[in-house]
């Protein structure tokens, strides 16, 4: 995972003076020092200072989500920066919130104002609805790694995410729900373009697997009460309950099992799927499942995490969720803007299928030392990263992902199986 410090190498096609690389507005302006004689194909050296900006939730429903990300940016940053290849980030960190207290709104305004050429971010694809125009106005390259709506699919040449499509995980979640012997299905849902989204992909898979959605009941964002949705869902008796959801799901899996459902038979999503033995929930969830995106880890990943997450005086975390998908987004960022040998956005941007694998015929490197070095020696890289190959279609999609299935046991925590 982590690079040594090598020499410092060149890294672009051909010498570049120091003016062609000053960047106006609110870019950031990239130390040049090219070399008297560069060697063959290696481009000049260059010093690229990125002002990276990462946008993810520090309080709301989705801040269980927030450190694992938080995380995976800072142990990206760190590696980045440690390798000494040309390139530094300089990272502001600013809270997302959610759609109900509205923090992203003066968070992605300092974002802007600070300078910011590239962000990380945000992790609700509503908030991200929200603030991507504004972004693409001020030039700035936008990578989520939990946008999973499907609206997202070719919605601007400036914004990526590393996490697949909601199709692709309400495919492997309704196949399980199916492959469990369940005929009957109920669905509560949260009325925003995560949830419905997601919730129509489930139903469309369970049913076209032989089952039948019997009850669907929504509810909005802010909502703090879900009887209603829970007796609609309750009185269709079906064999199992979907729930798709964010932090809402502590309050809504008492409320079935009360109401008769077994908790034993709940299907998750990646917004909730959580490790529950820490929060009193008065139920069982043994033998309930659910999905997440993301290839199965190393298992010293972690320890990496919360080296990079306590070094900033943080209490050591315990989730993975989504943070291998915002370590990926950094580095292709990164490569990205050593690729161009410059950090606008727009600029950015223009190379991430590429150093992604996505176009080219790049050599393939899963650390950000062995791409630079490759990019530096005049190379084209294809980052294979820990969240999955990562490489980028046309829409700026992942072009295939893996979707894990979790089973919870006894204390209420979850486990991969699949």
């Amino acid at each position: 995972m982590k690079g040594s410090r090598p020499a410092r190498i060149f890294a672009a096609a051909a010498m570049i003076s120091a003016s062609a690389l000053v960047i106006s507005g609110c870019s950031s302006t990239p130390d040049s020092t090219p070399s008297d004689k560069p060697g063959g194909d290696k481009p000049a050296a260059v010093d690229l200072t990125l002002k990276l900006g990462s946008l993810l939730p520090v309080t709301g429903q989705l801040a269980f989500l927030g450190a694992p990300m938080e995380a995976g940016v800072q142990l990206a940053v760190s590696q980045i920066n440690e390798a000494d290849a040309g390139i530094t980030i300089d990272l502001s960190q600013a809270d997302e919130g959610d759609l109900d207290n509205k923090a992203y709104e003066t968070s992605i305004a300092k974002l802007q104002s600070s300078g910011i050429t590239a962000m990380v971010g945000a992790a609700s694809s509503g908030v991200s609805k929200l603030i991507l125009d504004g972004n693409v106005g001020a030039g700035i390259v936008t990578v989520s790694p939990s946008n999973t709506s499907a609206d997202f699919t070719g919605l601007s040449p400036m914004y990526f995410r590393t996490a697949p499509s909601d199709n692709l995980q309400g495919e492997v979640l309704g196949n399980q729900i199916a492959e469990d012997g369940n005929t009957t299905l109920g669905i509560i849902y949260q009325n925003d373009p995560y949830g419905t989204g997601l919730a129509e992909a489930i139903k469309n898979t369970f049913e076209s697997a032989g089952g039948e959605v019997v009850a669907e009941a929504s509810y909005n964002q802010g909502d703090g009460q879900f009887n209603a949705q829970v007796q609609t869902v309750a009185a269709a008796k079906p064999d199992a309950v979907a729930i798709v959801s964010y932090e809402q799901f502590k309050t809504i899996a008492p409320l079935l099992g009360n109401a008769g459902i077994d908790t034993g038979k709940l299907y998750l999503v990646d917004g909730n799927l959580s490790n529950y033995a820490k929060d009193d929930l008065a139920i069982k969830l043994e033998g309930s499942k659910g999905t997440r995106a993301g290839a199965e880890l190393p298992t010293d990943f972690l320890d990496q995490l919360n080296a990079a997450w306590t070094a900033e005086g943080n209490d050591p975390i315990n989730d993975v969720t989504y943070s291998a998908e915002a370590y990926d987004a950094v580095m292709l960022i990164a490569l990205s803007a050593l690729k161009a040998q410059s950090v606008e956005g727009k600029d950015i941007a223009s190379k991430m299928r590429e150093v992604s694998g996505g176009e080219g015929d790049g050599e393939k490197c899963s650390t950000f030392a062995d791409c630079a070095k490759i990019i530096n020696d005049g190379g084209t890289a294809d980052y294979e990263g820990l969240s999955g190959s990562v490489t980028f279609d046309e829409n700026n999609d992942p072009k295939g992902a893996a979707i894990g299935v979790y089973e919870y046991g006894a204390d209420n925590n979850n486990s991969r199986i699949g």
